[in-house]
């Protein structure tokens, strides 16, 4: 997905981090398009070494509320997450917020081999998929469970909250000042949807412990070869959260392999309401963010609309 906020190296700059970053040299690089956010280059050394370097916009006047501090955010969680050894992450090789290489802060890490489930997976028997959405739940089960100490935002240098209910509120006026910042509307005006909200908001509460969440663990961040899991990548937007805010708990995926390999599921009417709060939340961001990227795709902005109506009628009804 194309956006019109990338930052884009030069060969020329690509060069110079190589060199000064590295102390190698650079064979040769490709840009990566997989991603929606930040900018990112495949590069292959001269000693046959293959990294890839991630670049934040330059320009982070338009960002949302929710994307402030996404690159420190990624190479926090990746050097965290790193603790836990039986869990495959990219290993962060150098971070650079200087400017003087580059126009903005970036970070290199080691290559992951693999191609992402999302591209692969309507090539995969039912049993495969199955099979690799089991791992997907496993490996997620794991990050949940590094315990933190407050709710919010993953970032160091973002406000966190002692309980769940006012952190998620905060995400959630985030996005929604965000939205009327864009323009963006819908079926229900804003200030009902807030109400609603507020109406749903107390099982927050049923929330004590803030866990580790990956929050955009979905298909595309995840890479796998062969069958198996090779890799699970891009953790810009980790939380100190509820666990069952994870993206496979979410309306798109919920699958029987996920849920066998994580060894829990949505039961009780407390986590049914928590996860109508969680859905509507990321269906509200997929719809705002296309005005702040300048997205150029018509299809996927057609359908976040649609997407986010069919959201607003079930969080309505429910």
């Amino acid at each position: 997905m194309e956006s019109k906020y990338k930052t884009k190296l030069t060969s020329e700059q690509l060069e110079r981090i190589v060199t000064q970053i590295l102390n190698s040299e650079l064979s040769e690089y490709q840009e990566m398009n997989e991603g929606w956010a930040n900018q990112a280059y495949r590069i292959v050394l001269k000693d046959g070494q293959t990294v890839v370097l991630k670049i934040a916009p330059t320009d982070k006047s338009n960002l949302m509320r929710c994307e402030q501090g996404l690159m420190k955010t990624e190479v926090e969680a990746l050097r965290l997450v790193s603790e836990l050894t039986d869990v495959p992450i990219p290993r962060v090789l150098a971070y650079d917020d200087s400017l003087t290489l580059a126009p903005s802060e970036y970070f290199i890490m080691e290559h992951m081999t693999g191609k992402p489930y999302n591209q692969v997976k309507e090539h995969c028997s039912v049993e495969k998929q199955e099979a690799i959405e089991e791992q997907i739940g496993l490996y997620n089960r794991r990050l949940n469970e590094i315990k933190g100490e407050q709710f919010g935002y993953f970032s160091s240098e973002r406000q966190r909250y002692s309980t769940w209910k006012e952190a998620f509120l905060q995400l959630m006026d985030d996005v929604l000042i965000d939205g009327k910042k864009a323009g963006i509307t819908f079926s229900m005006s804003y200030e009902e949807l807030e109400r609603l909200i507020q109406a749903r908001a107390d099982v927050l509460d049923d929330v004590l412990e803030p866990v580790f969440i990956s929050w955009d663990l979905w298909d595309g961040n995840v890479l796998v070869e062969n069958g198996r899991i090779t890799a699970i990548i891009d953790f810009e937007r980790s939380l100190w959260a509820d666990p069952l805010m994870e993206h496979y708990f979410s309306h798109f995926n919920y699958t029987t392999g996920f849920l066998k390999g994580y060894g829990a599921s949505i039961t009780t009417p407390s986590e049914r309401s928590r996860r109508g709060l969680y859905d509507l939340y990321f269906d509200l961001l997929l719809r705002i963010e296309c005005a702040y990227r300048q997205f150029d795709d018509q299809d996927h902005i057609q359908w976040t609309i649609h997407n986010l109506e069919e959201s607003i009628e079930r969080f309505r009804l429910g």
